[in-house]
């Protein structure tokens, strides 16, 4: 008697074609913030080997371990986003036929829209790069500095740099990264590894087009230590997941503010309570409407209201700690 050889379900047999989705903190609604990296042409699905990977980028380890969430908001809301490029619709069509060889370029595409939608949510300009004879500011450490706007520079008062952007982007690629981990183990690394390149090809185009840093080698010590800074923040974020708001505080502390001592507690509370309400959504949604690709986050200026309410633990505490607090 022959056994069954039932190849495993792909993950874009199941992505539907028209579909996408606005995810905000599951507390309460946010509007989603838009458009920044210049978009790269999907390879065709008639070639037969995948996109080779980023050059200064190792080949992603993280497979299918997850993180559970501590908290159990309501479920997300979902609702049309971006119009699905044509490109993508033929793309479904396609891999009706070929599953199996369009796997890898289906998870180029759409991991290519995930990596612009995080780096949407820091995006910042540098004027004076462009104009004639421009001088461009510099900040304390000697970086360029330029001019952003939204929640994370108007409202937590972040410095709009290449260092502020990179680690606000790689906070939404970590979210992003926790709810791959849960796709199936045949499937998973692929889309960890282009969610990654993705965002080194930005960063990498980022540096050259307003920073003028036209020498690789320079460009690949950037790129070296922002790969570095990466691994270091996926074993924060996920030791904060693990063991508690206050950890995941101190991580988000430690790479997003770098350190400050004059840090923002309540802007501080309020990026932790959108990180736990967004992966909450996500975790509610299915992996079809993941792999879509639609996906558009909102920002943390909602979650005020959640950080603000008087936890009773103040209450537990000597009155003089208590005015301590409060200053």
């Amino acid at each position: 008697m022959q056994q069954s050889s039932k190849k495993p379900t792909s993950i874009t047999q199941l992505i539907p074609k028209n579909r996408s989705f606005s995810i905000t903190p599951s507390f309460s609604a946010a509007p989603a913030i838009s458009k920044y990296m210049p978009s790269a042409a999907a390879p065709t699905s008639s070639t037969k080997n995948p996109p080779p990977p980023h050059p200064h980028v190792p080949k992603s380890p993280d497979t299918t371990s997850t993180v559970p969430s501590t908290t159990i908001p309501p479920k997300p809301q979902l609702g049309p986003s971006k119009p699905v490029p044509t490109s993508m619709k033929l793309a479904a069509q396609v891999r009706k036929r070929a599953t199996s060889v369009t796997e890898t370029y289906i998870a180029y595409g759409v991991c290519e829209r995930l990596v612009q939608e995080c780096a949407n949510q820091a995006d910042y300009t540098i004027p004076q790069r462009h104009e004639k004879n421009g001088v461009i500011p510099k900040g304390a450490k000697g970086e360029d500095l330029g001019v952003g706007k939204g929640w994370w520079y108007e409202d937590l008062g972040l410095t709009p740099n290449f260092s502020t952007w990179a680690q606000i982007t790689f906070l939404h690629m970590y979210i992003l990264t926790v709810r791959l981990r849960a796709f199936p183990a045949a499937h998973a690394p692929v889309w960890h590894q282009h969610l990654l390149d993705h965002f080194f090809y930005g960063a990498e185009d980022r540096l050259t087009r307003e920073h003028n840093i036209q020498a690789r080698s320079i460009r690949n010590k950037y790129l070296k230590d922002l790969f570095a800074q990466w691994r270091g923040l996926l074993a924060g974020y996920d030791e904060g997941l693990m063991k508690g708001d206050a950890v995941l505080a101190t991580a988000v502390w430690r790479n997003v503010f770098e350190g400050q001592e004059d840090v923002d507690f309540v802007g501080l509370g309020q990026v932790v309570s959108y990180m736990r309400g967004v992966l909450k959504g996500l975790d509610g949604m299915e992996d079809k409407e993941v792999a879509a690709g639609g996906i558009m986050f909102g920002d943390p200026r909602s979650q005020r209201k959640v950080v603000e309410v008087r936890s009773w633990m103040m209450d537990s505490l000597p009155r003089e700690e208590v005015d301590v607090l409060k200053k």
